[in-house]
């Protein structure tokens, strides 16, 4: 549960019974300090001086209170809302059987090193969740609404889309928008992990939760805050830790089981076991019991493990990686095949025309006129390259019946003539002979009323790091990669080879793309996990079929953003590598929690069971156990 900054948080799963939140400020307030105090000295009286019966178990009992008393009201409440078998009901019941028998002292040191180990868990806590906080810290206080010639702070909830906002330098942009006015530099480190600052000016879109560092700036907000990105991404985290990994599904359902095993275990080595054997000492195998009912606390796992998915979850965000679930973050541990989607992904995504070939009597003039008419309302990014590719005029008024065909073109009723903009496709479904479609250059046809009138090449550009992306997924061990696009073949087909590319799927619409996925997934052997990444509203479907969605930050639109189940902010492909990695060290750290609290303390608990380890060893394995598989979980945030 990640709340906002003030909020508590409490990581511990009801098995265990540690559902009280852990308060991450003041670990130990003034008042707890002296009570406390008072604790330790009666504590140490009772040990030293312990000048009679009656008053060595009253002081033990004081300082048993005052250390332990919130155990027993836990226990207490758990029982009566029907949760018997937790952490507190083993230390209650351990240590109130040990002053029966007469072993106060060692009752009292449960307690003490109890609330000593979890001061100090909640502290590692905290640490951990310091860099959530840092995440927070993009939440905007205000916004400063233009209004006439006077601007006022407000809320940035109550600013709607279209209205003008004002960013001073140093003062962190509260909602998405378009400059409108100014130039400045803007530091995007909170968003996508990245120092390198970015130089916007008018015309440019700029992000939530991004600071101007220099010139001041005019802002047309684009979305309402709750739409806006600094609003996804605090979503995303905030909801993250709801989504239990499998590792943690299983210890809770282990915890509930063990925990009333170890009960029924206890109850037999202190009552069954000296009835069996003669001559066996019934305080004995009851103080055994006892020792062995405090070593079996859970708490170690069921802290340790969801700290350690928390802290991997943290420690991505600090690098510009969104992971919405423990379960994702644990599902790309073990990745097998990485499938990309093509425009936006591994390219930019920002075409730019590099030829327009007429035919059949028609200027370059006459189809850019015409293509710039079926590009008016369409967002592909081919499309939108055409429409500003000149400064062609197009009068919205003669233009009617405009439709958009996914992974095909457009088409659109101009001046009375049907124009048809698209790809081999669209030409071949309404009959009209083309050419020019068979090389490795992109070519958007054109036709008008049922006749080809040419073609516009277009080009896309590879990202900068799309090679080192596949290079490094290779080293990882990734046995498959594949890329899925609509372009035409023999363009996908150039790409894939200079790549490295393991298979290339083109000319695919969208719901074609979801059949390769699931085709892939279901040749799969190996029992590891698919994953796809794309950033288009085209790849929504396909990211919410994949077993692991990614979708490309920025550049994505809201649809894919909202299917994926991780978020690479940057928009680099090469950042999948990282979160691989980053999923793997996560990994590892909670299976060496796993196995090094159940090592300890089944070796602990043996020792107990045959006399060899006392309420000492029972801190030790309980306490020092838990502690030192949280602080082990904190390197997941490294």
């Amino acid at each position: 549960m990640i709340g906002n900054a003030s909020s508590n948080i409490c990581i511990n799963d009801r098995s265990c019974g540690c559902v009280t939140p852990v308060k991450t400020g003041n670990l130990i307030k003034p008042a707890r300090v002296i009570l406390y105090t008072f604790g330790a000295l009666f504590f140490v009286a009772g040990v030293v001086f312990a000048p009679g019966v009656i008053i060595e178990f009253g002081l033990y009992a004081a300082a048993y209170l005052i250390f332990g008393g919130g155990v027993l009201l836990r226990a207490a409440r758990n029982i009566v809302a029907g949760r018997v078998f937790d952490e507190n009901f083993l230390m209650a019941l351990a240590t109130l059987g040990a002053f029966a028998i007469g072993e106060c002292p060692e009752a009292v040191a449960v307690m003490v090193f109890y609330r000593i180990g979890e001061m100090l868990q909640a502290g590692a806590v905290g640490r951990s969740r310091k860099s959530i906080e840092r995440l927070m810290d993009i939440r905007p206080d205000y916004a400063n609404l233009k209004e006439g010639e006077q601007t006022r702070k407000v809320s940035p909830e109550q600013v709607k889309p279209g209205a003008i906002i004002i960013v001073c330098p140093g003062e962190r942009i509260p909602l998405d928008g378009i400059v409108v006015e100014g130039g400045s530099a803007l530091d995007l480190s909170a968003l996508t992990g990245e120092s390198l600052p970015r130089d916007v000016a008018v015309g440019d879109e700029v992000l939530s939760g991004s600071v101007n560092k220099s010139g001041l700036l005019s802002i047309e907000v684009a979305r309402e805050y709750k739409d806006s990105t600094v609003s996804r991404i605090l979503s995303l985290v905030e909801n993250a830790s709801a989504r239990k990994a499998r590792t943690e599904q299983f210890i809770t359902r282990f915890a509930a089981y063990y925990t009333p095993a170890v009960v029924v275990v206890a109850l037999v080595l202190a009552l069954i076991i000296p009835l069996v054997i003669p001559g066996q000492d019934l305080s004995t195998w009851v103080y055994r019991a006892l020792v062995f009912l405090v070593i079996s606390c859970p708490c170690a796992l069921v802290i340790s493990i969801p700290l350690g998915f928390f802290g991997g979850i943290g420690g991505a965000s600090k690098r510009g990686i969104l992971v919405k679930g423990a379960n994702y973050l644990e599902a790309l541990s073990q990745v097998d095949t990485v499938i990309f989607d093509k425009t936006g992904t591994l390219t930019h995504g920002s075409f730019t025309v590099n030829g327009v070939y007429p035919l059949n009597g028609y200027s370059e003039a006459d189809l850019m006129r015409f293509g710039t008419a079926a590009a008016f309302y369409s967002t592909h990014p081919v499309a939108v390259s055409i429409l500003h590719s000149r400064n062609e005029e197009v009068d919205e008024n003669s233009l009617q019946h405009y439709e958009e065909m996914p992974g095909q073109g457009t088409r659109v009723q101009y001046k009375g003539k049907v124009v048809l903009m698209g790809n081999g496709k669209l030409m071949k479904e309404h009959g009209v002979m083309f050419t020019g479609d068979n090389d490795e250059i992109t070519r958007v046809h054109l036709a008008v009323a049922s006749e080809y009138v040419g073609n516009i090449a277009v080009s896309d550009e590879l990202k900068e790091d799309a090679g080192l992306a596949i290079r490094r997924l290779r080293e990882l061990g990734v046995r498959k990669v594949v890329m899925l696009t609509g372009d035409k073949r023999p363009v996908a087909e150039a790409i894939g080879n200079k790549l490295g590319l393991d298979q290339v799927y083109a000319e695919l619409l969208p719901d074609q793309k979801v059949d390769i996925i699931e085709k892939l997934e279901s040749e799969n052997t190996t029992g590891k996990k698919h994953v796809f990444v794309g950033d288009g509203i085209n790849d929504a479907p396909s990211l919410a079929r994949a077993e692991i969605g990614v979708a490309m930050g920025g550049v994505a639109s809201d649809a894919a953003i909202e299917a994926a189940d991780i978020v690479l902010m940057t928009g680099q492909p090469s950042k999948l590598a990282e979160a691989i990695v980053i999923a793997r060290k996560t990994r590892a750290i909670v299976i060496q929690n796993i196995v090094l609290a159940l090592g300890i303390k089944g070796v602990i608990l043996v020792l107990g069971v045959f006399g060899l380890a006392s309420m000492w060893e029972a801190v030790f394995a309980d306490v020092g156990v838990a502690l030192f598989a949280v602080i082990n979980a904190m390197r997941a945030m490294k």
